[in-house]
């Protein structure tokens, strides 16, 4: 994709996520990621984060979703769009088996796997990719359209 067919400004972030959360989005079953804070709605790069949530590896749903699946972290293994950001009422039902009590919950769509992972360092909270990172992943994805 040629820089000249990409949005202007600032478009897209980095949102790090441990393992096997970010294995879990990649499959397409995970749709929602919990935060402590809202997130504006927008495309992220997926990125996997040095450290393993080993607890979760023991979770049913968890074990059933990523089975067979490689644990790559410390890299940007993906794209997803953020579609909205909400909280569950106080009392009502999870919207989703992924979703956590008083978290800030991240709707994801149009998820797409990278064929090969970018060791890419990530951070807390919405990061910004250097032009040099965002140009590896568009190398992997050249129908990608935002």
């Amino acid at each position: 994709m040629s820089v000249a067919s990409l949005p202007e400004g600032d478009w897209i972030r980095g949102i790090s996520i441990k393992q096997p959360w970010t294995a879990a989005i990649l499959t397409g079953a995970k749709t929602i990621e919990n935060r402590p804070r809202p997130w504006k709605p927008g495309w992220v790069l997926l990125h996997a984060g040095q450290q393993i949530d080993r607890p979760a590896l023991r979770m049913p749903l968890v074990a059933r979703t990523i089975r067979g699946r490689q644990l790559v972290t410390g890299a940007v293994v993906g794209i997803a769009r953020i579609t909205d950001c909400h909280q569950d009422p106080e009392g009502s039902p999870l919207c989703s088996p992924w979703a956590q009590t008083e978290a800030w919950h991240l709707e994801l769509a149009d998820v797409q796997a990278l064929a090969l992972p970018i060791p890419a360092r990530g951070q807390l909270g919405p990061w910004r990719p250097t032009e040099d990172l965002l140009d590896q992943v568009l190398q992997q994805l050249p129908d990608f359209r935002p």
